[in-house]
């Protein structure tokens, strides 16, 4: 059993068969069979047999005897096997025919083996699972959660409660699975843009600015990771003014072929106080008392 599932039960709960249990004496005095308790010593695993006359303990195991007496049992019944390593190879085919069954009045099958792990949710609303990265409402960012993980489906558990629920993704490391509904006002106004509306934008501005951007969308495995440093690269031309926001690029190309967002707003905070007197071309926007006040409309109309 150990072997199939891939791991150790904390706990395991069998009858009150002379195999097992030597001794009851009620619930606070059991005696269980040497055999038995070597090898609860020998896996660190608790026994704990079940009540006399409470079939609660274990409804779902009588239950499954029935069952597999029928379908794996008197299957068998009419094959003649030599050595045990048969019977238990001719056994595991028909288990999985089992476990694989749909049951009858719920969906699902019988069985369906599963891992728990523990998930801090990261600043980006996102857990990272075996690599993979999945999102969870924002609103647990910094939350420890509980995930579930089965060979086609990940949930995610917050206080018993689930959270979230993606398909499992397989293959490449660092993908990621988004629900738009897991992410804030904020971030599901980036769904709006791709790189060629970035890219569109930078060159309206200059031939070097369109390089940044088209190095910053390259520098992320996944390119909408990267939309919110090419929105902060360019709103700089708000802040300093096209020009000086082209010869910055200008500048970070000639040390780099993969400035970043940092770099260029550094050289532009740089030049300012080099020249703290030096008009900017947008002072009317500096002048408004209200600073600056564009917001999602202004930036659509930009791509257009």
């Amino acid at each position: 059993m150990y072997e199939y599932f891939g791991g150790v039960a904390k706990i395991l709960v069998p009858d009150n068969c002379k195999t097992a249990v030597i001794h009851s004496g009620g619930w606070k005095d059991q005696r269980i069979n040497a055999v038995y308790h070597e090898m609860a010593e020998h896996y660190g695993t608790a026994i704990i047999p079940a009540r006399v006359r409470a079939p609660k303990d274990k409804p779902n195991a009588e239950g499954s005897v029935g069952s597999i007496s029928t379908w794996i049992i008197a299957a068998l019944r009419k094959e003649q096997f030599f050595t045990i390593a048969e019977l238990n190879a001719a056994i595991k085919v028909k288990l999985e025919e089992f476990n694989q069954r749909p049951f009858q009045k719920k969906e699902g099958s019988r069985y369906e083996l599963a891992e728990w792990k523990q998930a801090t949710v990261q600043f980006n609303y996102h857990i990272s699972v075996d690599g993979m990265l999945y999102s969870i409402p924002y609103e647990y960012i910094g939350k420890k959660v509980d995930v579930r993980i089965t060979g086609t489906v990940i949930e995610v558990f917050y206080n018993q409660n689930c959270i979230a629920s993606h398909r499992r993704l397989y293959g490449r490391k660092k993908q990621y699975s988004t629900v738009t509904v897991h992410m804030s006002k904020d971030h599901q106004f980036y769904l709006e843009w791709n790189g060629d509306c970035f890219r569109k934008w930078a060159e309206r501005i200059g031939e070097n600015t369109a390089k940044v951007i088209d190095a910053i969308l390259r520098s992320k495995r996944v390119e909408q990771q990267s939309y919110r440093a090419c929105m902060g690269l360019l709103k700089l031309a708000d802040k300093h003014s096209p020009a000086k926001l082209e010869e910055a690029c200008r500048t970070a190309l000639s040390y780099t072929q993969s400035p970043s967002y940092k770099s260029i707003s550094n050289i532009l905070a740089a030049s300012q106080k080099d020249h703290p007197d030096a008009p900017d071309s947008n002072d009317a926007t500096h002048n408004n008392s209200h600073g600056i006040t564009r917001g999602a409309g202004y930036y659509r109309r930009t791509r257009s």
